[in-house]
């Protein structure tokens, strides 16, 4: 057990029907980037403030994604290029409770619409049941295709008092066909609200730690370390992914 491990003991634990109260569908979501180490010096000053999401005896599910965009990564530009109104199509596994869901993330204005389906597996070929629930929800689609696996750890973590979550994923991992890159030093935190409220205490952690906002998803992440060298033009990402591999090599 590592020693965040060993500091998320000492949280109360609830289910998942406890968390009905803040499934926030439709939200504002806030990221933040540091290292296992930085996250380690934190941890502790959220216990009191927040309870600790617990599926199947385990504090720190798995989680296994399968990203799609259209050829020419359509979702990735959109996201690139400073677009207000951009989707994102995904599969994913909630490995401890088997669970498989198609879900579609649509980001309007500065706020996350989740829509979702709950699925058999998933498969790198969207059937005519996916593909009808996909337009649906996104207009004039082309084509879509499976691009990126994904998968990391998550510990979701529940306000006791606000309408409010925070998800802290680590142990990043991307991979298509022969390609296969690791963060192993590198959290991604997402705090969940309905406005962007300053005075959570995640929030203020963060100020207090000097760690500031940071906005770039996994999918780009992953997209730009699978395919950037040879497919995607991601110049304005170039600051950001840097930052990012800065926090990954800081030794833990």
């Amino acid at each position: 057990m590592t020693n965040f491990e060993t500091e998320l003991t000492f949280f109360n634990p609830i289910t998942l029907k406890q968390m009905d109260r803040v499934k926030l569908m439709n939200r504002v979501d806030t990221k933040f980037a540091f290292s296992i180490k930085q996250f380690q010096e934190i941890l502790h000053e959220l216990k009191d403030y927040y309870d600790i999401l617990e599926i199947e005896n385990t504090r720190t599910p798995f989680y296994e994604s399968l990203y799609f965009d259209e050829a020419d990564f359509k979702f990735f530009q959109d996201h690139h290029n400073g677009k207000t109104d951009r989707f994102k199509v995904r599969f994913r596994k909630y490995v401890e409770s088997n669970l498989f869901f198609l879900e579609i993330k649509h980001k309007i204005k500065g706020r996350t619409d989740k829509t979702r389906i709950q699925v058999e597996s998933i498969p790198e070929n969207l059937s005519d049941d996916h593909l009808a629930f996909i337009n649906e929800n996104i207009p004039e689609l082309k084509n879509l295709e499976a691009k990126m696996w994904n998968s990391f750890h998550r510990i979701t973590l529940v306000n006791k008092t606000a309408n409010e979550r925070l998800t802290l994923d680590y142990d990043l991992n991307f991979k298509w066909e022969e390609e296969n890159i690791h963060l192993d030093n590198l959290v991604i935190a997402e705090l969940k609200q309905e406005s962007v409220k300053r005075n959570s205490v995640f929030y203020q952690l963060m100020k207090k730690h000097h760690i500031r906002p940071y906005r770039l998803s996994k999918y780009c992440i992953g997209s730009i370390e699978l395919y950037g060298q040879n497919y995607l033009k991601f110049n304005r990402f170039k600051k950001k992914l840097l930052q990012l591999k800065k926090i990954n090599e800081y030794a833990a």
